[in-house]
């Protein structure tokens, strides 16, 4: 199985502290080697980094963690191939347009002989991934050509997710920029850090962040993973068919399916 890391936040943040801890599991704590890949949202672009190497041993992993990109939306992922081969097009997150933005999304999971509807976003790589996220927008499209807010979308995204956990294990991430959503189908969790702050302590390398030290009292940082990140907070774990939706550091919309 791959593990997730989403980011959503009131002002723009950097990851790097969260980034380095999941890092470490792919690979080197864990055994997600078959690729990685991170999304950072800065007004309507992203900036995407990829590799279908190991985090723990990537050059542009160890890029990444140098170099702190402060944004409001992160979406990153390790890979454990189960379908598909290992390479550049078959590793998350992957990033289509959709209304004028850049709609990017990650999977953890399994879908049994799933192909989805191929009308107008097509898979590149072979994965079952990729063909949950174009058969995903392709529903998106087909119900709504014009763009609409996000909580006229929601029934359409909550009924595809659900149908796609019927197919197997689909735990994912999606964004558009403005938002993050995030369903869960097996294991999923996530930490709303504000004031006041203190310090966090990594599980899976020899790192402490003292965030009162990082921030402002108005900051709002939410941080969604498969596993909890860090052993000294307390994170909240999703039940089976679990949705939220995400803005600005804050749940906006829950559900169950």
């Amino acid at each position: 199985m791959c593990e997730l890391l989403g980011m959503s936040a009131n002002v723009p943040t950097d990851i790097v502290f969260s980034f380095s801890g999941l890092m470490q599991r792919g690979g080197r704590t864990g055994p997600h080697r078959d690729g990685w890949g991170i999304g950072f949202y800065e007004g309507r672009g992203l900036r995407l980094f990829q590799d279908p190497a190991a985090s723990s041993e990537s050059e542009v992993a160890k890029l990444v963690q140098r170099y702190p990109i402060k944004s409001e939306v992160v979406i990153g992922h390790i890979r454990q191939a189960n379908v598909g081969k290992v390479c550049l097009s078959n590793t998350h997150p992957f990033v289509r347009e959709l209304w004028g933005h850049n709609w990017c999304f990650a999977h953890n999971g399994q879908l049994a002989d799933f192909s989805g509807q191929k009308t107008f976003y097509r898979p590149v790589g072979d994965t079952d991934s990729e063909a949950a996220f174009c058969d995903l927008l392709n529903r998106v499209r087909s119900a709504f050509p014009e763009p609409v807010e996000v909580e006229q979308l929601l029934p359409v995204l909550v009924e595809a997710c659900a149908e796609y956990r019927g197919k197997g294990v689909f735990n994912g991430l999606l964004s558009n920029g403005d938002w993050l959503f995030c369903f869960c189908s097996t294991k999923l969790a996530h930490i709303t850090r504000r004031a006041p702050f203190g310090p966090a302590r990594l599980k899976d390398v020899d790192m402490i962040v003292d965030f009162q030290a990082e921030t402002t009292p108005n900051d709002v940082v939410t941080v969604i993973t498969t596993e909890a990140l860090t052993e000294n907070e307390t994170w909240h774990r999703y039940e089976p068919g679990q949705w939220a939706l995400w803005r600005h550091g804050e749940c906006i919309a829950h559900g169950q399916s």
